[in-house]
């Protein structure tokens, strides 16, 4: 092409040459711009004289980064693989995809050693954990710069404005408004500035943790970089996006839980579903009954004391996420029950007539004295967890169990009722009547959205005989295709996602009894969980969908494992929850494959999906 001279943002440049799509000047001061033409838009990176010794460079050509070598006449304007991969997608990179964004054309040096967030409203609740998320943020700055990277110092200067309408609001519900806009402008005096405006802290937390993705480390300047221009305006599709670690099967570090809540800010979920209690073990330090986790804790250290989720559920808040504890019953009760007369069939064999797993045991429902029992437990977790929803569990109760009973089975013939499969249904309800009346004494006398797992009791032909649409909310583990969804829908249940054949992150490995593979084999790939729709499940009653979250049963899982057997997969989840996109998983795999490179930086340890190779050579691995 013709050389051409020209004024490019009050830089004298001359036009050198095309190659591909990048546009190459040269300018008559110091400064050199690199041009990288994406979609019609220019993208400008600054460079300083003395790039560094870095061997490759990368263009974006139709949409992709291909890997170039660097030659001496191209050092100056190479062009990284962060800054090419932040603009040649049209979401910047960003996981989950935002609802609408306006990604400019430049990134800048940034100086981190002058990166000010400032609170227009320093006072009330909000501001403390408005505190700690910028000192977060400030940690995710650091670990955009790679181990053992020198940097290159000094840059423009940031300052970000942070506007919070109510800032008393401190509670997650299932109706807060989680929406932000995040704005980021280079001023005329070279520095970059911004505002985030939200409605509460809840959406100013999602909005820096968009913020950072907007930061990369350019590995040829050794420098970090953020983008010149920005709009971001975004809100979640569904309000409730949750995770379940069972703490009971096997037990689970509190580091590692904060690890799990660490991701799961990155990824925009909000919910931590602690199912925290089972026939296994009861790990839960009760103060109304303290015996509970002495008798049924695996170790007396493999406890979770009072002190320790006040800590965690602070932990969470701070990263916008609910720490909601599960109480599973009737069923599902074993260890730390012992000596109480409290239970039925526990540990009785051959266990595969009564339960679904070893050890079995239910609660003895017709016990008066389990009631009180129940209080104290409740009254304790409601202390600690704060909850605005309550888990009851409420899965695989068997009649098999309560019918080995002879003292259930007379007490039900004193009521006038049968043993069949309808008798055992009034059991059950006149439990759950109980335990309800129970969990609301508990929340100072008012009620609160209770969560229950899809069971017999909750067959749509005779839910509504039982449980109220109104107080329950009913989570479905079985198939994404199960005509109980639809049925439920229709009689006006709201619904958590959580179906097996997608959500169950321990499916797919060895069984632990008897032979083969688990029950729920195969293992789930993360584009299977991207595909997973709870709108396309919901047809016409998409208001009634909660959410969704994936589960990890932990009788295969502990510390050691629990990272890589979340993430990056639950990611996929959290997008199709944060944006629930009209795509499928192909037009998110680069994406995808940064968001766990993210993942990695920040310490979490993140399943591998490709080899790196195919990060950094886009659209070569999948056919």
């Amino acid at each position: 092409m013709a050389e051409e001279t020209s004024t490019f943002l009050g830089v004298k440049v001359k036009t050198l040459a095309t190659i591909g799509t990048v546009v190459l000047f040269a300018a008559a001061s110091a400064a050199i711009i690199i041009t990288v033409s994406v979609k019609s838009d220019d993208v400008v990176v600054e460079v300083p004289k003395n790039p560094g010794d870095a061997v490759w460079r990368w263009e974006c050509i139709k949409g992709q980064c291909e890997k170039l070598p660097i030659t001496d006449g191209d050092r100056d304007t190479a062009l990284s693989l962060g800054a090419c991969k932040m603009f040649c997608n049209e979401f910047g990179n960003m996981w989950p995809r935002p609802s609408r964004i306006e990604l400019g054309n430049n990134l800048v040096h940034m100086n981190r050693n002058s990166f000010d967030i400032l609170l227009q409203n320093t006072d009330g609740p909000a501001a403390d954990l408005m505190r700690s998320a910028i000192r977060r943020f400030r940690t995710q700055l650091q670990s955009v710069i790679p181990p053992g990277a020198t940097v290159t110092e000094g840059g423009r200067t940031v300052s970000i404005n942070v506007n919070i309408r109510d800032n008393s609001y401190i509670a997650l519900q299932l109706d807060t408004d989680e929406s932000y806009t995040v704005e980021l402008r280079t001023s005329s005096d070279g520095r970059l500035t911004g505002d985030i405006r939200a409605e509460n802290f809840f959406g100013a937390r999602n909005a820096l943790e968009t913020l950072i993705q907007f930061a990369i480390f350019d590995d040829i300047r050794s420098e970090i970089q953020m983008v010149g221009s920005l709009l971001v305006e975004d809100k979640p599709y569904y309000p409730y996006r949750g995770i379940l670690l069972d703490t009971s099967r096997n037990f689970f570090s509190v580091d590692s839980i904060k690890r799990t809540l660490d991701a799961m800010a990155i990824s925009k979920l909000n919910t931590f579903h602690w199912h925290i209690t089972d026939s296994h073990s009861f790990s839960f330090v009760s103060k109304s009954n303290p015996n509970l986790s002495k008798l049924g804790a695996i170790t007396p250290y493999k406890v979770y004391s009072a002190a320790q989720i006040i800590d965690i559920v602070r932990y969470g808040l701070e990263r916008g996420i609910r720490v909601m504890p599960e109480f599973d019953a009737p069923a599902h009760v074993g260890e730390g029950w012992q000596g109480t007369n409290l239970t039925v069939c526990f540990r009785k064999e051959p266990w595969q007539e009564f339960c679904v797993e070893p050890p079995c045991g239910q609660f003895d429902v017709t016990k008066d004295a389990l009631y009180d029992v129940l209080q104290g437990i409740y009254n304790d977790m409601f202390e600690l967890f704060k909850p605005d929803i309550f888990h009851m569990g409420g899965d695989e109760v068997h009649n098999e169990c309560w019918n080995s009973s002879a003292e259930i089975q007379n007490w039900m013939k004193d009521k006038g009722w049968g043993l069949e499969k309808q008798d055992f249904f009034k059991l059950w309800e006149y439990f759950q009547q109980k335990a309800q009346a129970n969990v609301f004494k508990s929340n100072n006398g008012k009620k609160l959205p209770l969560i229950l797992w899809t069971s017999t009791l909750t067959e749509f032909e005779h839910i509504d005989e039982y449980l109220s649409n109104e107080d329950y909310i009913i989570q479905i583990w079985t198939t994404g295709t199960d005509p109980e969804i639809a049925g439920l829908l229709n009689k006006g249940y709201r619904l958590i996602i959580s179906n097996y054949d997608a959500l169950y992150f321990d499916c797919g490995f060895g069984a632990w009894v008897g032979e083969g593979n688990n029950w729920c084999s195969p293992y789930i790939g993360w584009q299977k969980v991207y595909d997973n729709s709870p709108k396309q499940m919901a047809g016409a009653h998409g208001n009634l969908i909660l959410g969704g979250e994936a589960a990890l049963w932990a009788e295969q899982a502990d510390t050691s494992n629990l990272d890589n057997r979340l993430w990056p997969r639950a990611g996929a989840m959290a997008e199709r929850l944060w944006a629930e996109p009209n795509t499928t998983w192909r037009s998110a795999e680069r994406r995808m494959l940064h968001y766990r490179e993210r993942l990695v930086n920040m310490g979490v340890l993140a399943d591998s999906l490709q080899p790196e190779w195919c990060y950094q050579n886009e659209g070569y691995c999948y056919a």
